[in-house]
């Protein structure tokens, strides 16, 4: 009963705060994720009661299979953006662009974060400055999809940038790895080659075949299904075996193989979309069937962000540095490099700032640097922050940025009101 009822209050509260921010034209996953802090821990939860809200961060955490579903459909989708007939116009122009700005990001935080480094040694190890500079590369492909989907965003920009996203995630996995074994050699005077590089390279590789096998099996049994409803079933039947798969840790030797559900559930769309030519309807269809799970997703991640990180003002600083190194890194690194590849001027001029969103990939990242002991802690709770910060404004500086390129277009006024409008006239 408690866990239905959670749910359902979960669900109310981001459709009605969706209606109520729609007044100031804030993106829904906006109102979703305030939704969430509304009835999380800090707030609804206070009083107590099960099944009223959220009581404590492990009550949310009973609910983390949720978002680990509602990131597989996520990553589905943004697998549907590989086409082969689009990736020949823009596939060489995202990949430099994924690198070349999640590289920038990286330097300019490591530098603004080493800098600080000599005025507060003790609160701010080199470590934790290398590390909090891999954290960077990461973007939250589901608030930069949402606000696409929600306001229909078509064009240039929006080609480009769902590719760049979903390539960020490769890229930040890499880059994560080699930075984080720099800062266990630091902390710990010795370097494990195999953690800094043949984990990662590993870990891409089995996660990207994984994900290719599902595709060709998916393609192959939705043959035998010519039902719209059943055709729906099978492909949400294997988001559901993908995410699970990735669950998977398996030791071969020193080797450890792990697998990224954002990459495989991501694979397993680009496969399907170039296999099957319904695969556009059936997305589709699965938006609508996933539109209850994604107001869930959101809501959870609400509930989930951590207040109790502005008790210390020195993580403060750090994570405001943080964000300004980071933002800086995202927006000069995505216009020098669109500029680069001769991208349009919308482009070079927007682009960068559609890239700021992050969650759950960067909350990954602090959570596996908590190895770090003390270290691992100043980067968790300065990531906390930051995604703090990112995810109440970055979907919205998305919309922004779209709008302004030209690419999010009115919604025409519909025949009875524009009756009522001339008759007032």
């Amino acid at each position: 009963m408690e866990i239905l009822l959670a749910l359902s209050i979960a669900i109310f509260a981001g459709l009605i705060m969706s209606r109520l921010t729609k007044m100031w034209n804030l993106p829904a996953v906006t109102a979703y994720l305030v939704a969430g802090i509304l009835i999380g821990p800090y707030c609804l939860g206070q009083f107590g009661v099960p099944g009223l809200g959220f009581i404590s961060h492990g009550d949310v955490e009973k609910f983390k299979i949720i978002s680990e579903v509602a990131l597989g459909f996520i990553a589905l989708s943004m697998g549907n953006e590989f086409r082969l007939s689009e990736l020949k116009k823009i596939g060489k122009q995202a990949t430099v662009i994924a690198i070349f700005q999640a590289v920038v990001a990286t330097i300019l935080v490591d530098a603004a974060l080493i800098g600080l480094h000599f005025i507060f040694p003790e609160q701010l190890p080199i470590s934790c400055a290398i590390t909090l500079g891999a954290v960077a590369t990461a973007t939250a492909p589901a608030a930069t999809l949402m606000v696409v989907k929600q306001y229909k965003a078509e064009g240039p920009l929006t080609k480009i940038l769902l590719p760049i996203v979903a390539l960020d995630d490769v890229v930040g996995l890499v880059v994560f790895a080699v930075s984080f074994g720099v800062a266990k050699a630091l902390e710990h005077g010795h370097i494990d080659i195999i953690s800094v590089l043949v984990n990662p390279i590993v870990e891409v590789i089995v996660s990207l075949a994984l994900g290719a096998l599902l595709g060709f099996l998916f393609h192959f049994l939705e043959q035998f299904f010519h039902s719209r409803s059943k055709r729906l079933t099978i492909s949400v039947g294997f988001v559901f075996v993908a995410v699970a798969l990735s669950m998977l840790d398996i030791h071969v030797g020193p080797v450890t193989i792990e697998f990224s559900s954002l990459l495989v559930c991501m694979m397993l769309g680009t496969v399907f979309c170039n296999l099957c030519d319904f695969s556009e309807e059936l997305m589709e269809r699965m938006d609508r069937w996933t539109a209850p799970v994604m107001v869930l997703f959101f809501v959870l991640s609400g509930a989930e962000l951590e207040f109790s990180v502005f008790k210390d003002w020195v993580v403060i600083l750090i994570g405001i540095v943080y964000i300004i190194a980071r933002s800086a890194g995202k927006i000069s690194g995505a216009s020098v490099s669109a500029k680069m590849t001769k991208c349009e001027p919308r482009i070079q001029k927007y682009l960068g700032i559609t890239l700021l969103p992050q969650a759950g990939v960067a909350l990954g990242m602090s959570m596996t640097a908590l190895e770090l002991g003390e270290a691992g802690i100043i980067i968790r709770n300065v990531a906390l922050f930051a995604v703090l910060v990112y995810e109440l404004v970055g979907p919205t500086l998305t919309r922004i940025a779209l709008e302004r390129a030209g690419e999010i277009k009115a919604k025409p006024i519909p025949p009875r009101a524009q009756a009522k409008l001339e008759g007032k006239k």
